[in-house]
């Protein structure tokens, strides 16, 4: 068990470190709303990745691979979510960080550029945007029931090893996540300046609906 599960974790490390739509969620969100931000939206994704987590330990993501509907249903529902993630992006770059940051620096007294602390509704809509983004692709189910069950030994408890498995990545991911958001905060006033956000916003658009197009037009054939 001990070899199997080390075995998981580093093929499931060189996954989750491979940059990717959560990865730029996270990022994304703590350069918007700082270090809480992004620990909000990675607190989300961890969510998820947990529900996929026991819905494989108890089959229930068979249904992804048995029910052509299930899966194209929940593909196009991520892909629309994305499309939405996108432009909204793109409509912040077009001007709504540059409003948001002197709002935001009326309000708190700070020059424009530097760090407002997320309020407790920025937090909850950060969550919202991992779970969501998590929960409605498809691939990330996918993922848990094609990777896990090839690194549970043979007699092993299933529904046990799957879980462990699941915490060993959830674990993973909280550690990538929390570097992921303390080097953006560690950046500092340059990735909060205006035109910096307004850069990232625009390359996060593009990325979404990227990502949207590719998750619309994938076939699990």
């Amino acid at each position: 068990m001990l070899t199997a599960a080390l075995a998981f974790a580093g093929v499931a490390a060189i996954i989750n470190i491979t940059p990717g739509l959560d990865t730029l969620l996270v990022l994304r969100t703590s350069v918007a709303h700082g270090r809480d931000g992004g620990f909000a939206a990675a607190l989300g994704i961890l969510t998820g990745c947990l529900a996929w987590g026991v819905a494989t330990a108890i089959g229930l993501t068979a249904l992804l691979t048995a029910s052509r509907l299930a899966y194209d249903a929940l593909r196009i529902a991520g892909a629309a979510y994305l499309a939405w993630l996108g432009c909204t992006a793109l409509w912040r770059a077009r001007g709504g960080v540059r409003r948001q940051a002197r709002e935001g620096a009326a309000e708190s007294g700070e020059p424009a550029g530097e760090a407002v602390p997320p309020s407790a509704r920025d937090r909850w809509a950060a969550f919202r945007a991992g779970l969501a983004t998590n929960l409605l692709n498809p691939k990330a189910g996918l993922f848990y029931m094609s990777l896990i069950p090839q690194f549970i030994p043979a007699g092993a408890p299933v529904f046990r090893t799957t879980l462990l498995l699941t915490a060993i990545d959830l674990v993973e991911l909280a550690l990538w996540y929390w570097i992921v958001t303390h080097a953006a905060s560690a950046l500092g006033d340059r990735i909060r300046r205006p035109s910096f956000r307004r850069r990232l916003e625009q390359l996060s658009g593009v990325a979404f609906l990227g990502f949207a197009v590719n998750l619309a037009l994938h076939d699990r054939a």
